[in-house]
């Protein structure tokens, strides 16, 4: 239970600084802004979200691997608002569908480090 909430604070954190300074934002979250001329990453961002409630967060995150553009920060922006996500999620739901609070922790991890950003 400490670890999970250790776990927690450190994966909203991590969200947190990268979003301001790579994002220059307060947090991370992802949106659409023109809904009448979709970009990759605002139908990338659907397509996820689409999985992530349906509990195929696996698949959401092999997705999200294989379509990253790490020349684009619109696709950070899309990570981080990814992993935020799940890291909101319970405990139950994770483990129900197959994912570790770790494994949010550690694919953050992985997808910083395709854009260069260790921590």
């Amino acid at each position: 239970m400490y670890e999970q909430d250790y776990i927690i604070r450190l994966v909203r954190n991590m969200v947190k600084i990268i979003a301001k300074a790579f994002l220059g934002k307060e947090g991370a979250k992802y949106e659409i802004t023109d809904e009448q001329n979709l970009t990759q990453t605002d139908l990338l961002h659907r397509r996820l979200l689409h999985l992530l409630k349906e509990g195929k967060i696996n698949e959401a995150e092999n997705m999200l691997f294989e379509e990253v553009d790490t020349n684009d920060i619109k696709y950070l922006e899309l990570a981080l608002d990814f992993y935020n996500r799940l890291n909101e999620m319970d405990d139950e739901f994770l483990e129900n569908n197959n994912f570790s609070r770790k494994e949010v922790e550690e694919g953050l991890k992985d997808l910083l480090k395709e854009f260069g950003i260790s921590i």
